[in-house]
């Protein structure tokens, strides 16, 4: 018997199902660190709301990520999720290669 395992990305703000264009955010506040997975649209709305606090601060520390969209890094649940449809193969855990991001982002993602 064949067996198939899928995983569903799903919004933490509004608990939709993340389908296309979707990303983990992460950010810190007052000391914390938090991470959260975004649809698209929740993901401006958060880029759109912190838009003029981040114009009037300061940079404290952190890197500028090449490449990358305006919240930061790819959503790597997602590209793990993409590469293993595409049978390209990646570890679990870990740095996701350049070259794999760039596929990913290729493909429309």
């Amino acid at each position: 018997m064949a067996q198939r395992t899928v995983i569903k990305l799903v919004d933490d703000l509004d608990n939709k199902e993340i389908e296309d264009g979707g990303q983990t955010v992460s950010f810190s506040y007052n000391g914390v660190q938090y991470e959260i997975d975004l649809r698209e649209k929740n993901a401006k709305k958060f880029d759109d709301a912190l838009a003029p606090f981040v114009a009037a601060a300061r940079r404290t520390g952190g890197r500028h990520v090449r490449g990358s969209k305006s919240t930061g890094a790819v959503d790597t649940k997602a590209v793990r999720a993409w590469a293993k449809s595409n049978n390209i193969e990646i570890s679990s855990r870990g740095r996701i290669p350049a070259e794999v991001v760039d596929q990913y982002r290729a493909a429309g993602n």
